[in-house]
C-alpha cells in the first residue's frame, strides 16, 4: 500500500519523518542463488515523530515492526523511500557524515541476554562507544560513564562486573545505560520489555519516561502490548503485513479504533476485572505470507467486514479525523473510492506491461 497522502502531523516539528518507506527482501533459489520473489516487510509506510514524544508500533509477530525501526536507522538498507532525521535524508549521506550522526540515533535491542557480550565488563559495555565517538573529554571519561549508569539505575560498583552477574532487568538497563551514554536524541525501543517479567516490565518503561523527561529524547516504541503502548506512547501506529493501516495519537485510537484489525487486536487485551465480559473478535484464517500478500487490502482474506472493493484495490491512506488517519474502505467516500479502482486498474496494467517485455 502506497501512503500518498500526507504523513500524520505535517504542520508539527518532527524529529523523525518516514515516506513511503519499503523494505523488500529477496527470496533466492537453492539452484543459481536468483531472485525468485521478494518478502514485503516493509511496504509502503509513512509517519512522523514529534521531538521529546513517543509513537508506539504495534502489530502481529512478522508484520514488520523491527524491519522498521532497523531501516530508519539505517542498520539495513531501504528498497526506496525517504527517512529524514533533523531535516537530514539519512540514506543520501556518506560513511563519514553517517558515523557523524549514529550516537543521535540510537537502539535498545528485545533481547538483554544475547544483546550484551559476556566478554567484558558492564564499564567497557556501555563506555566503548563513548571512547570511539569522543563523546567526552578522556579526564572525564571515568565519572561520566558513572554518571549514566546511575541515571539508569545501576551502581558504580557494577562497572568492574560481567553481563551473567546481573538479572534481566539489570541487563536491560546496560543495554539502556549504553544507547544512553551516546547523548542520543532518538532512540528505538525494540520490544524492550518483553523478554522481562511482568513486575520488571513495569520499571524498565517508568525508567525509559524518567529518561525521556530529563534528556529530553525521542522514542519509537516497538512492541505487541498493547497495554504498554498505551501507557508509554503519545501516538500509536498499527501495522498489518507490512502497510500501517491506522495511526492516531494514543487517547484518540484507544477510544475510537477505526480499522476492522485494530479493533480485533484491541479486543484481544486481557480486562483486570475477571468477571468483565470481553466481546473478543477472532480473525479467520492464517496471517498471509509477506512474499504473496493478497490483492487489494491486504487484510480482506481474515476481515468480518469486507466487500467486493477490498480483493480488488488497496485502500487510500486518508486522514477521517483531525490527526486520525486511516486505510480503510469502509470509510470510503465515492472519490477515494473511484481513485482506489483507477490505481488498482494503473497499477495491473503496469504489471502487465512488464510481464510483456520480460517475455520478450
Amino acid at each position: 500500500m502506497e501512503n500518498n497522502a500526507k504523513a500524520p502531523g505535517q504542520d508539527n516539528e518532527y524529529i523523525i519523518e518516514v515516506n513511503n518507506l519499503v523494505k523488500w527482501f529477496p527470496v533466492r533459489s537453492s539452484f543459481l542463488r536468483r531472485a525468485i520473489a521478494n518478502v514485503r516487510a516493509v511496504d509502503g509506510i509513512s509517519f512522523k515523530i514529534r521531538r521529546g514524544q513517543t509513537m508506539g508500533l504495534v502489530g502481529e509477530s512478522g508484520c514488520g515492526k523491527s524491519t522498521v525501526g532497523r531501516t530508519i536507522l539505517r542498520l539495513i538498507e531501504k528498497t526506496s523511500g525517504e527517512v529524514r532525521f533533523e531535516g537530514q535524508d539519512i540514506f543520501s549521506l556518506h560513511r563519514e557524515q553517517l558515523r557523524r550522526i549514529r550516537p543521535k540515533m540510537q537502539i535498545v535491542f528485545q533481547d538483554p541476554y544475547s544483546s550484551l557480550s559476556p566478554r567484558i565488563p558492564v564499564s567497557e559495555i556501555i563506555g566503548e562507544a563513548v571512547r570511539e565517538h569522543g563523546i567526552v573529554p578522556k579526564a572525564d571519561y571515568d565519572d561520566y560513564i558513572s554518571y549514566v549508569m546511575r541515571a539508569c539505575g545501576l551502581q558504580e560498583y557494577h562497572k568492574d562486573r560481567y553481563p551473567h552477574e546481573f538479572s534481566g532487568g539489570q541487563k536491560q538497563r546496560i543495554c539502556i545505560a549504553r544507547a544512553l551514554a551516546l547523548d542520543p536524541d532518538f532512540i528505538v525501543c525494540d520490544e524492550p520489555v518483553s523478554a522481562l517479567d511482568v513486575s520488571i516490565q513495569a520499571q524498565i518503561i517508568n525508567l525509559l519516561k524518567n529518561l525521556q523527561r530529563d534528556f529530553g529524547l525521542t522514542y519509537l516504541f516497538i512492541s505487541h502490548d498493547l497495554s504498554v503502548v498505551e501507557h508509554i506512547s503519545d501516538a500509536v501506529g498499527v501495522m498489518y503485513l507490512g502497510s500501517m493501516v491506522e495511526y492516531a495519537d494514543t487517547a484518540g485510537l484507544f477510544s475510537e479504533p477505526l480499522h476492522p484489525y485494530t479493533k480485533a487486536l484491541f479486543s484481544a487485551i486481557p480486562m483486570p476485572d475477571p468477571g468483565a465480559r470481553m466481546n473478543r473478535i477472532i480473525l479467520q484464517g492464517g496471517l498471509p505470507s509477506p512474499a504473496n500478500p493478497p490483492k487489494g487490502c491486504k487484510f480482506h482474506t481474515r476481515c468480518q467486514n469486507r466487500m467486493d472493493i477490498c480483493s480488488e484495490a488497496p485502500p487510500e491512506w486518508a486522514e477521517l479525523s483531525p490527526g486520525h488517519f486511516c486505510a480503510c474502505h469502509l470509510y470510503n467516500d465515492a472519490e477515494r473510492g473511484s481513485r482506489a479502482l483507477e490505481n488498482a486498474e494503473r497499477a495491473k496494467a503496469e504489471e502487465n506491461a512488464k510481464t510483456k517485455q520480460k517475455a520478450s
